[in-house]
């Protein structure tokens, strides 16, 4: 899985402000169902991603792999959760936005948070595909390192490597 920002739409209204700044706070076991409503919603938005598992399978991988072996950070925004970043190590494994939160500064709010996690630098892989999350990317200072065939993840797609240093 990468950490693929959710693909760029315009604003609308019911959409968050700009000036509308989220609670960022550690997720816990509690938060696994409301991580992947967020989940399942942004990649469902990435029309050229396969569909490999069932909801059923992501909320368990979730539960039991995601959130114990990553340190995943959540944006509450008025008590919903508008999106997620799990860190893993030097990585930034995951960005994820719920599509109404999209395009309102939570992801780069939540992306702020990262990087002070992780003052030394962040790496993370984003589908080739993904133009918005690479425009996001790289307006946050994020450089591209290389990009491939796309081998090294489970859909088979194409991605990119990409680094920030402070």
């Amino acid at each position: 899985m990468s950490a693929d920002a959710s693909t760029a739409r315009p604003r609308r209204a019911g959409r968050p402000a700009h000036d509308t700044v989220p609670l960022i706070r550690r997720a816990g076991p509690a938060d696994a169902d409301d991580v992947a409503e967020v989940f399942l919603a942004a990649r469902a938005a990435m029309t050229y991603l396969p569909r490999l598992h069932s909801d059923e399978e992501t909320r368990a991988w979730i539960a039991g792999v995601m959130l114990p072996s990553s340190q995943v950070w959540v944006a509450d925004l008025r008590g919903r959760v508008a999106g997620f970043a799990a860190l893993r190590g030097q990585w930034l494994d995951h960005l994820y936005l719920a599509p109404a939160a999209q395009r309102g500064g939570i992801g780069g709010t939540l992306l702020d948070h990262a990087k002070k996690r992780r003052p030394r630098g962040l790496d993370l892989h984003v589908f080739q595909q993904n133009t918005g999350a690479r425009r996001f990317y790289e307006r946050h200072g994020f450089t591209l390192v290389a990009e491939d065939d796309g081998g090294g993840n489970e859909e088979n797609l194409p991605d990119a490597h990409y680094r920030w240093r402070p």
